[in-house]
């Protein structure tokens, strides 16, 4: 196999001639920025496991599904369908948190959400956590890092971590933002999102100025804000992430036509946790067709964009003669629902929220290889060290993606550890008014919530029910009470929820008593204060009551 720029186009010579990975007018204004190609590469070979460089390029809000279906029916992602036609491409893979930090946390050590205790979005891994990252840089590898990181605890505003404190009291809190779409009408302009660009400029010039020069191979960790919905034009912390933003450049990628408009089930036929949802992302009004059609297709642009942002990097891998001893992963914290089920944004067991993308290819990565076990965002962690032939710690969550996608690399320690049939994902964060779990196994998504008895489960068949439109848990309670003894059994989600509640409730208060006289201004003036100042002592009672009620662990 050779690699080729022919015509502004990347190509890959295989014994059955040549094919094309993207179209040429992108590949050649990518080109263009990136600079000069050098001379073809010579042929690829096959490395030892503690040679390949590794790239990792982690978005935000991708929806995994877009990498196999609809996929290209939907919105044109070339360097995606590159990854896929050289390498490998993991049909059902998961976030084990639908949210950025516990997300991140999960994939930063290789550990589910529960036993890093990783419970929202302020609440990640301790500055110090020893990573993936840190092993391999004692193992020999450079390390470098851009952009998005967003695993540690301390980030995100006052209000979003108050709105998961409280979650489950009584009474709605109204995210402001109403979901939009913004178009930049500049036609030319392709970096809408410039934190990203900059940061992309930033990895391909390190690429080409500092990793060329290493005799060791290493490690490039890029994270990417996009294809996450933009703030808002509010100030402070009412803000609410709603907004869509692209430019014509990145919509003519969208095949609008082609666009899926989702079924909503009435107001009144809603789950109890999914109407909260919908309720606190302002979503229980009307919205045209045309809106929800437009909604989708910014997010697609969106997705389109974050495309060639990767293609950047591997434009540049490939420029710099590396792109054929480097092993590159794509994949994303978690989805998102663009209004699928009444919802944007994530924090949803849904597939557009919890269902991600996950791509591999490289050295003896396996080229046109669609796998279709279950997998999650907790094996990238084991899956790196398997890379760099470091020894795997017992007590991971995850499993090592290399036995999967090459016979090359599979070491010893992984051998002993036989994947499961399952994955898990679980949420306590902020817009939904209960633990949730998730057990994906099989064709079946179980969903359990809370302490197993105060909100119903859900239960889908993938296979005949792929948008979850029909909860069958009532319809099948054997096949019900067997996947809640087998999610019972990987974790005991009622003692995590009162652990949870627990956590919000003492973090409240210490939040609380921190502001002393200043709590009842403070609070009215988070994200929900345009109801909070309608009824104060509604509000203020509601959260007495909370903090008076026990929760028995």
């Amino acid at each position: 196999m050779k690699w080729w720029i022919l015509g502004g186009v990347l190509l890959v010579t295989t014994s059955v001639g040549l094919a094309p990975a993207a179209p040429a007018p992108w590949a050649r204004r990518l080109e263009e920025r990136a600079g000069p190609v050098g001379p073809p590469p010579q042929r690829v070979t096959t490395l030892e496991p503690s040679v390949p460089n590794v790239v990792l390029v982690v978005s935000d809000s991708f929806d995994g599904r877009l990498t196999f279906h609809p996929g290209n029916q939907t919105v044109s992602l070339p360097f995606i369908n590159f990854m896929k036609k050289h390498g490998t491409l993991f049909l059902n893979a998961y976030t084990n948190s639908p949210i950025c930090c516990p997300s991140r946390a999960a994939m930063w050590s290789g550990l589910f959400t529960h036993l890093t205790e990783s419970w929202n979005n302020f609440k990640g891994l301790n500055q110090n956590y020893t990573t993936w990252m840190e092993l391999l840089e004692k193992s020999g590898y450079h390390t470098q890092k851009f952009g998005k990181l967003d695993y540690t605890s301390g980030h995100h505003s006052i209000s979003n971590r108050v709105e998961a404190w409280t979650r489950d009291v009584d009474f709605l809190l109204r995210q402001e933002g109403r979901p939009v779409v913004n178009l930049i009408p500049d036609k030319l302009k392709t970096r809408i999102m410039e934190e990203d660009w900059q940061n992309i400029d930033k990895a391909t010039n390190w690429l080409r100025k500092e990793a060329i020069k290493f005799t060791q191979p290493f490690v490039l960790y890029l994270g990417l804000n996009l294809p996450h919905p933009y703030p808002s034009p509010y100030t402070g912390e009412n803000f609410g992430s709603s907004t869509f933003q692209t430019s014509p450049y990145w919509l003519e990628k969208v095949f609008y036509k082609a666009i899926k408009i989702p079924k909503w089930s009435p107001l009144s036929e809603m789950h109890p946790v999914d109407y909260y949802s919908s309720y606190t992302k302002n979503c229980t009004g009307q919205f045209t067709k045309k809106e929800i059609r437009d909604i989708k297709a910014f997010y697609y642009a969106m997705c389109a964009e974050t495309d060639a942002m990767l293609g950047e990097i591997l434009l540049t891998l490939y420029q710099l003669n590396i792109l054929q001893k480097t092993i590159v992963i794509f994949t994303s914290d978690h989805g998102e629902l663009a209004m699928d089920h009444r919802q944007f944004y994530k924090m949803s067991m849904y597939e557009a929220s919890s269902h991600v993308p996950l791509l591999m290819m490289g050295p003896s990565i396996r080229a046109n290889l669609y796998v279709p076990d279950i997998v999650s965002l907790v094996d990238i962690y084991p899956t790196l060290l398997d890379i760099a032939g470091i020894p795997l710690h017992q007590n991971l969550s995850g499993y090592s993606l290399i036995p999967l996608s090459s016979e090359a690399f599979s070491n010893d320690s992984q051998s002993t550890r036989p994947r499961p049939p399952w994955i898990l994902s679980e949420f306590h964060g902020c817009n939904v008014n209960a633990s949730t779990y998730m057990l994906r196994i099989d064709k079946w998504k179980y969903i359990a919530y809370a302490d197993g008895a105060s909100s119903p489960p859900q239960l889908f068949d993938l296979s005949s029910d792929p948008d979850e439109l029909t909860n069958i848990a009532t319809m099948f309670p054997e096949i019900t009470h067997s996947l809640d003894q087998k999610l019972r059994s990987i974790i005991n989600y009622p003692l995590v929820s009162a652990s949870v509640h627990q956590y919000n409730k003492k973090q409240f208060i210490s939040w609380k008593n921190s502001l002393g006289q200043n709590y009842t201004k403070v609070i009215a003036n988070l994200r929900w204060h345009q109801d909070w100042l309608k009824e104060p002592m509604k509000y203020e009672s509601a959260i007495n009551q909370w903090l008076k009620t026990n929760t028995n662990l």
